[in-house]
């Protein structure tokens, strides 16, 4: 995902909708956010956090009624555009998503993006919360190999989705 500067959506599908549904879709198209032009501090932020977790892709991804779209990401020798629709289902802003190993985990392990490419094993997402609460997307770091970050890992990418 580095350098990306054209707007690719994902269409994915939630099996649940927060009941602030509408509230945070509001939020989210007030920033007038999705669909814009490459910044480089996205990409930065999201390279920041591969680096700080030590895993080779990551990205910045907001969740709209209909689709994840990515505003920034980063990964290893790859020009990969797209990630996992992992943060499609994380609406808590109160909490991190963390799955260890996809193939173990029943939410993901049929997800293709585990049992076809690239191989999903590991996520950890943040989720961007807007100054109401709203968790509008998310700041994620995965790999394709199980993985367990430190409380201090998980932390740091805790503070720069805050950013």
């Amino acid at each position: 995902m580095r350098h990306r500067r054209g707007s690719r959506s994902r269409n994915v599908r939630r099996s649940t909708h927060p009941a602030n549904e509408a509230k945070r879709l509001a939020v989210l198209q007030r920033y007038r956010i999705l669909d814009t032009a490459y910044e480089a501090i996205f990409d930065e932020i999201a390279t920041v956090a591969a680096r700080c977790a030590g895993q080779p892709m990551s990205a910045v991804s907001l969740v709209d009624a209909e689709r994840q779209w990515f505003k920034a990401g980063s990964a290893k020798g790859g020009g990969n555009d797209e990630g996992p629709a992992f943060c499609a289902t994380h609406h808590d802003p109160a909490h991190l998503l963390v799955v260890n190993d996809a193939t173990t985990d029943a939410r993901f392990a049929s997800n293709p993006l585990v049992t076809g490419d690239p191989g999903i094993r590991f996520y950890a997402g943040a989720p961007l919360v807007a100054p109401d609460g709203s968790a509008v997307g998310t700041l994620c770091v995965i790999d394709s190999k199980p993985r367990q970050l430190s409380g201090a890992q998980l932390d740091l990418l805790r503070q720069l989705a805050a950013h």
